[in-house]
């Protein structure tokens, strides 16, 4: 039907990000000078385990008067297939109520007593003040034996994690971090992603079976940091932990995943982007506290992990100027780890910044590293090491990974003496072990148009393989366009679809009510169109209206709050293309140029891609399903009010038949705002006889 762009623009109309960088001071170009490993004062901390095997780590830190009480349950990797999510979703409903206090209630004791208190899949995290502690403690206990599961919670967590899906589904980085996770991992647990689909599919029932089986004292830690001692420490476990019954927790065998065979370049299609978000990644066999982790670090950081001038940072942000910053990762993990480099990068030196990539990879398995360059770093490691240890917190978790991992109890205090004793030609060795640039996932989520067709070369089948946002494959279907479809012909298939030519040039006004929530405010919306070419939209909430926009067919103004701006003639032309009730049906005259591009997959099914240019020079692309022929997507730039464009992009579902015209009942807008913006139908109705008097622009 209509493309609504310019209503979802409404809503943040003057709502500007800006992403600021300042140059380096030019003390930082200068590594500084290297010295011996600085002797350090390990945190002191003490453990005690109860008869129900809950193991019970003690860091006495008395500069306030502050506790807090870290629960973590070791939980083993564990498959949750068509019901990814259910862990999380569990975990988060440990805080929504209990068999004796509600929510609201369990906030409100936090709040007055100054407390911050928190769950997860994996256990509870809760502080304040030490005065507080045994009131805290009693909502820890309370949350941990008697947790509610209440229908009408787990239904608000639901329709909150849908809505963040959605946020994370347009944010390339996301999407990166996503699809890596699911590619590099393949078949193991930690390869399961939460999609839109698995979400819908988890109950309470299941929430309540992941808490039942995990939460078990045996495979649980509990950490007490601060304003404490030992003998509190025991007496606190006693009273709230020791009732907590212990049971068998089964852990299931799963194949370790390995890296490719050979290096595959992997795309995820993102609308619009002007970036590439670049993710070169697999998995790894790296255990923590090995001697091997120790030379690991050392050369990650060599590489790209948190160093400004790191080798990565240095090619690719500083001399050739592709990035704002890029980094790498080398993690240790006592089932899988993984590497991953990466960052975001324009979209003509996609292929270029991936060239350098794989070289400052392969020039660490090739070369011996300086002797200065292994100085500079491990300077670096001493200090961001001996930092992390004011930090009572960091002591606690250290200690935890001593007890989780079973290291000897001098891998923490001797970690820099270790870093110390660290050769370059243990750094080379460590490098052709776990950096594999020809073993690698290519993966990059970005502008199929202008990026995908150079990246072939880095592939070892000379092949780009392209998979959706939930890192599922999209299969090679077949893209040749059908002797005889033209754009035409789409076009009307599309009309006819919806009620055909003559239903549709029948309608002279339409009205059509919308709701939304925006960061939850619920709004209302009402659009009204008048052949031809007028178009008053007004937005309100609470019954007040807080924007309105009016456009004549010649000129308009739009509102806010009672502030009146009129329209420029970027946004008059923009408004051209969205006052038409059906634009369609313009598409077919002589003053539209349309172009008939290809077929994509868009959300699994396929469909035709036109492209749309406007008597003014403005271009759309435009998607209409293969099968049913509607209209399911579209992609047009857009004034963003600050001189510059924004790539919106328009989604239509949900269509329902409304006086013989099929109209889109749901619309999901991107990159109007930081976040998409779903608006649903309350109602439709056509040929109304709106006064054009609607539509008037008083001079």
């Amino acid at each position: 039907m209509i493309k609504y762009i310019h209503l979802f623009s409404l809503l943040f109309c003057s709502l500007v990000t800006i992403g600021l960088y300042g140059q380096e001071e030019d003390f930082r170009k200068q590594a500084p000078k290297p010295g011996p490993a600085p002797s350090i004062e390990f945190g002191e901390y003490e453990q005690f385990k109860l008869d129900n095997g809950l193991q019970v780590i003690v860091v006495e830190n008395h500069k306030l008067p502050r506790v807090s009480f870290q629960l973590l349950i070791d939980v083993p990797p564990i498959k949750e297939g068509e019901y990814v999510g259910t862990a999380d979703l569990a975990g988060e409903m440990l805080s929504r109520g209990t068999a004796s206090q509600s929510k609201a209630e369990i906030d409100e004791t936090i709040d007055y007593i100054g407390a911050n208190f928190s769950t997860s899949s994996t256990g509870i995290t809760a502080s304040c003040l030490t005065k507080h502690q045994d009131k805290l403690l009693e909502i820890m206990a309370d949350v941990l034996y008697h947790p509610a599961f209440s229908e009408e919670e787990f239904e608000k967590i639901q329709t909150q994690r849908l809505s963040e899906l959605s946020l994370g589904q347009s944010n390339a980085d996301f999407i990166a971090r996503n699809v890596g996770q699911v590619l590099r991992y393949d078949e193991h647990p930690y390869g399961e992603i939460l999609t839109k689909k698995s979400l819908k599919n988890i109950t309470v029932g299941q929430c309540k079976e992941y808490y039942s089986t995990y939460f078990k004292p045996n495979i649980a830690y509990l950490a007490i940091i601060g304003d404490t001692n030992l003998e509190q420490a025991k007496k606190i476990a006693q009273k709230y932990f020791a009732k907590w019954e212990k049971g068998t927790v089964e852990k299931e065998f799963h194949a370790r995943p390995l890296p490719p065979i050979e290096s595959e370049v992997d795309f995820v299609h993102k609308d619009g982007a002007v970036q590439s978000v670049i993710n070169i990644t697999y998995p790894v066999n790296l255990k923590p506290g090995t001697e091997e982790s120790v030379v690991a670090n050392v050369l990650n950081t060599m590489l790209g992990g948190g160093m400004l001038n790191s080798r990565l940072n240095k090619n690719i942000r500083e001399d050739k100027g592709y990035s704002y910053g890029v980094r790498s990762t080398l993690r240790y993990d006592k089932y899988v780890g993984y590497f991953s480099a990466g960052g975001s990068v324009r979209n003509e030196v996609t292929d270029s910044a991936i060239v350098e990539f794989l070289s400052e990879m392969e020039r660490l398995t090739q070369e011996t590293v300086p002797a200065e360059e292994l100085k500079s770093v491990k300077n670096y490691i001493f200090g961001s090491f001996a930092r992390s240890l004011e930090r009572p917190e960091t002591v606690a978790q250290y200690a935890l990974n001593t007890a989780r991992y079973k290291l000897p109890t001098d891998f923490y205090p001797d970690y820099l003496k270790k870093v110390s004793k660290v050769t370059a030609g243990d750094v080379k060795t460590m490098a052709q072990k776990y950096i594999l640039p020809e073993r690698s996932h290519i993966l990059v989520v970005g502008n199929m148009g202008e990026v995908a067709d150079k990246l072939n070369r880095f592939d070892a089948k000379g092949k780009v393989h392209f998979y959706d946002l939930d890192g599922q494959a999209i299969k090679d279907e077949n893209t040749e366009i059908p002797e005889g479809v033209t754009a035409e012909s789409v076009i009307t298939d599309y009309i006819n679809a919806i009620g055909g030519k003559d239903r549709l040039t029948d309608v002279k006004d339409a009205t059509i009510e919308l709701t939304t929530s925006v960061q939850g405010m619920n709004l209302d919306m009402t659009m009204m169109r008048k052949s031809p070419d007028k178009m008053l939209i007004k937005v309100d909430m609470n019954g007040m209206t807080v924007n309105e926009t009016k456009f004549d067919g010649k000129k308009g103004y739009a509102s806010a709050m009672g502030q009146k701006q009129e329209m420029g003639e970027e946004s008059i032309e923009e408004m051209k293309l969205q006052a038409p009730i059906f634009p369609e049906l313009d598409y077919l005259g002589a003053d539209y140029k349309t172009e008939l591009i290809d077929i994509e997959t868009i959300d699994g099914k396929r469909a035709y891609h036109l492209q749309v240019t406007s008597p003014g020079g403005k271009t759309a692309d435009i998607y209409y399903d293969l099968e049913n022929k509607l209209k399911v997507k579209t992609v047009a730039k857009q004034s963003n009010g600050n001189g510059g464009e924004a790539t919106v992009t328009a989604t239509m579902a949900d269509y329902r038949e409304v006086e013989g015209i099929k109209v889109p009942y749901e619309l999901t807008s991107a990159g109007v705002a930081p976040f998409p913006i779903t608006l649903k139908v309350a109602s439709v109705s056509f040929n109304n006889g709106l006064d054009a008097n609607l539509f008037e622009i008083n001079e």
